[in-house]
């Protein structure tokens, strides 16, 4: 009976030690995860925000100058992963931006006053290790990739003659922006998946990593604003 006794007052002192062993194991754990948890939090709310690959606007601007009407937009680019790795392999990149000017009425459609479109070619040499941008006939090289960016960041519509704009089936012999009227100013920018190779193009249409599109940005033009820039 004694030896029952003193048998069950070890198993029980046993099971009592294994507790706070387990106890003491999940204590430590728990702390060292709210330790690591507060340091994250603190981290990333003082770390500085990280931005989206993809294009964005900038800033838009419309000024008068010299018999015309200048459309000119900014553009933020951030190239992810996928398209850079295709650029350094020698896969040029188009981007192809469009300008719209239109006439808003209340009576009817809007009136379509100007559209342009520009297309721009980043390719890169892996012979010379430069990025060169190209717009039609004429081309500039760069040494680093940020410095071509910035030059693709920024376009410029065609300039509209102040004049006479014949569109619609109407003629004005006028001046296009009449005092009493504001304009609508239109600018896309986008990555022209249709240039790239062919099996390219396949992977692309089913990837979101290529559906770089700023999508389209408007703003009201005051024809006084315009005149004084």
């Amino acid at each position: 009976m004694i030896e029952n006794t003193i048998q069950e007052t070890g198993e029980r002192a046993w099971m009592d030690a294994q507790f706070e062993a387990v106890s003491a194991i999940h204590r430590f754990y728990v702390r060292g995860m709210v330790t690591v948890f507060c340091a994250l939090l603190v981290f990333f709310s003082f770390s500085p925000a990280t931005h989206a690959d993809g294009i964005e606007v900038r800033k838009t601007d419309a000024h008068f100058s010299g018999g015309f009407y200048q459309l000119s937009a900014d553009f933020n680019i951030r190239l992810n992963p996928v398209i850079e790795q295709a650029l350094e392999q020698g896969i040029p990149l188009y981007f192809n931006s469009e300008f719209t000017l239109t006439h808003p009425r209340w009576y009817w459609f809007d009136d379509v006053v100007a559209h342009s479109e520009q297309v721009i070619k980043l390719s890169y040499s892996t012979l010379t290790r430069q990025y060169r941008i190209a717009r039609g006939a004429l081309f500039q090289n760069f040494s680093n990739l940020d410095e071509a960016l910035r030059i693709v960041e920024h376009h410029t519509a065609t300039p509209i003659p102040a004049e006479m704009v014949s569109g619609g089936g109407s003629y004005i012999s006028e001046k296009l922006f009449k005092k009493d009227d504001n304009y609508v100013a239109s600018v896309r920018l986008r990555l022209d998946i249709s240039q790239l190779p062919k099996p390219l193009q396949v992977n692309a249409l089913a990837s979101d990593d290529w559906n770089f599109d700023s999508d389209w940005y408007r703003w009201i033009v005051y024809p006084d604003s315009a005149d004084h820039n």
